[in-house]
């Protein structure tokens, strides 16, 4: 039988390990999306769309799809599915590998201000500015409502859902993005405060580079800690080399 990975998926080194393993003869792969996108793009191999109905669901999945390893390559802010890939893989006895792009680092000039959470980064941001680029995704606007003196430029992929602060311009983008591209839109919405998820990779890194060079203030919301008794590689060759490692495809 074709031996079966699963990779939760969602992100760019996902999508670059389907076309990896599906090359590999006899292998079957199925990407599991969340379905928060509206419009994913084109994965290899098999895709399935939507909840498993958390772990013992997962766990269930895996069972009956016959699964022989899953990869974790969610967005580095997906606590919840980890976490339920962590508990479903322990449950059924499968090797699970995590995928987690490095995250960012703070160079000479950077003016960064490192948070555990949205909420403390809401708390932090009166004392900083009143003109806010965000740009921690749609669905976690909640922590800010509360803030009805600043104004906020909000980007995201999708259209945000309420309850959102006030005084709020939304701009729907996907990246990747350029410097230039960044030091205008910082510019033209006489952006004073970056507040940021640290995601990690290249498609978004550039508006750190920008608000370094116009001397702005970056509030970093820090990556939840993985699962205990988990842990990542960086990049899709090294979970290649681990799924081999394993005897896996």
């Amino acid at each position: 039988m074709s031996p079966h990975v699963l990779v939760l998926g969602g992100t760019t080194e996902a999508r670059a390990l389907a076309a990896e393993l599906s090359a590999r003869p006899g292998t079957r792969v199925t990407t599991s999306l969340a379905g928060r996108v509206t419009r994913p793009g084109a994965v290899a191999g098999e895709l399935r769309v939507g909840g498993f109905g958390g772990a013992e669901g997962l766990a269930d999945w895996l069972r009956e799809q016959r699964v022989d390893a899953v990869v974790d390559a969610t967005h580095p802010f997906a606590e919840t599915i980890t976490a339920n890939a962590a508990r479903a893989a322990a449950a059924t006895g499968l090797p699970l590998v995590v995928l987690r792009r490095p995250g960012w680092q703070p160079g000479p000039g950077d003016h960064w201000h490192p948070v555990p959470s949205l909420a403390a980064a809401a708390g932090l941001l009166p004392r900083l500015g009143h003109r806010i680029l965000l740009t921690t995704g749609r669905l976690g606007l909640a922590a800010f409502a509360h803030l009805t003196e600043p104004h906020f430029v909000v980007r995201s992929v999708e259209p945000p859902e309420p309850p959102m602060p006030p005084h709020t311009h939304v701009l729907l983008a996907r990246g990747p993005f350029t410097v230039a591209g960044e030091t205008a839109l910082l510019r033209a919405h006489r952006v004073d405060v970056l507040v940021t998820k640290d995601s990690g990779g290249a498609a978004t890194a550039a508006k750190l580079t920008a608000a370094r060079d116009l001397a702005l203030p970056v509030v970093v919301v820090r990556r939840p800690p993985l699962p205990d008794g988990v842990t990542a590689v960086g990049d899709v060759p090294a979970v290649l080399s681990r799924l081999d490692a394993l005897g896996r495809p």
